[in-house]
């Protein structure tokens, strides 16, 4: 980019004719009180160009989101099948399983209870339902059913981000796959939720991380923030204090998978039965397969070995 050019006045000595300018070298004599107002004025032009370029170099946090929504359902949408550990602890009870995805959905196998492997019975029983679910595609059919109802549910919710809350750079983090930004956010009051499930975003708060690069979502810390009804199936209400963290990263090929989710969420369904979640997942070891059928991912999963 060119510099400015700045003109300036020459003020010459009063004695000083044309002619003996041209014929001699030219001097400039520069009032004192000029050249404080001058200097001034150079002075306040370089703040206003300095806060021109902050504003102009700070993120919008309003099109950040909205580009992570856009990812992440573009995403969704031509995802490519991995196999992953997933290890979870729900209400004092810990499980190791192998997840295998399949164009007919994800298939699991329990490999790992409470950090032992499984004695040889369990082991058999686990590979016995395999068998089973292998012969009765319907319960694998009913099963991918549910996924793809809960898969659309979290598609609407990302949909909505954008337009839930109001967001605030607050800076840049290191992520997991290099620098995010770090957003907070707080309910929009001019938000309509279009059915039972976005309400829960009324009463929400925290923290947003994207991915600079990829534009994709690495980390959502909410807290709730007051007691809001939920659907999801089960009618009822989440009570104030409840945390979700969910995490996520490029595993590989600039693929995205969920690695970490921690819920802490206690409520009532249908106003009579208290409800808890206490619940953290790790994901890891992702390893990608091919787009085949459950029962080739059945296949795979009782050929792994377990350790």
């Amino acid at each position: 980019m060119e510099s400015p050019t700045y003109r300036f006045a020459v003020v010459l000595p009063q004695n000083c004719l044309p002619a003996q300018a041209a014929n001699s070298r030219w001097r400039i004599q520069a009032d004192p009180r000029v050249l404080r107002v001058i200097g001034m004025l150079l002075f306040g032009l370089c703040l206003v160009t300095a806060a021109c370029y902050g504003q102009e170099q700070e993120p919008n946090a309003e099109q950040i989101v909205k580009n992570a929504s856009y990812n992440e359902l573009k995403a969704s949408d031509e995802a490519h099948p991995f196999r992953y550990r997933l290890h979870k602890l729900d209400d004092g009870k810990e499980t190791t399983k192998i997840i295998c995805e399949s164009r007919d959905g994800d298939i699991a196998r329990l490999i790992d209870r409470n950090g032992e492997p499984l004695p040889a019975d369990a082991n058999q029983a686990e590979l016995a339902r395999l068998n089973n679910l292998r012969d009765h595609p319907e319960i694998q059919e009913h099963r991918h059913k549910k996924e793809q109802e809960d898969g659309a549910r979290e598609n609407e919710m990302v949909r909505l981000l954008p337009d839930a809350f109001l967001y605030h750079y607050e800076g840049m983090v290191s992520g997991p796959n290099g620098p995010a930004y770090r957003l907070t956010f707080k309910p929009n009051p001019s938000f309509n939720p279009p059915d039972r499930e976005a309400e829960v975003y009324h009463g929400m708060e925290g923290e947003l991380w994207v991915d600079q690069a990829q534009e994709r979502m690495v980390r959502l810390d909410a807290h709730l923030i007051a007691d809001v009804n939920f659907g999801w199936g089960i009618l009822g209400k989440l009570y104030k204090g409840g945390s979700i963290l969910v995490e996520q990263a490029d595993v590989g090929d600039r693929h995205w998978e969920a690695t970490h989710m921690k819920l802490n969420l206690t409520g009532k369904a249908l106003m009579l039965k208290s409800l808890s979640f206490q619940t953290t997942e790790d994901a890891s070891d992702f390893h990608p397969v091919p787009n085949f059928g459950y029962k080739d991912a059945i296949a795979l999963l009782e050929s792994l070995p377990v350790k």
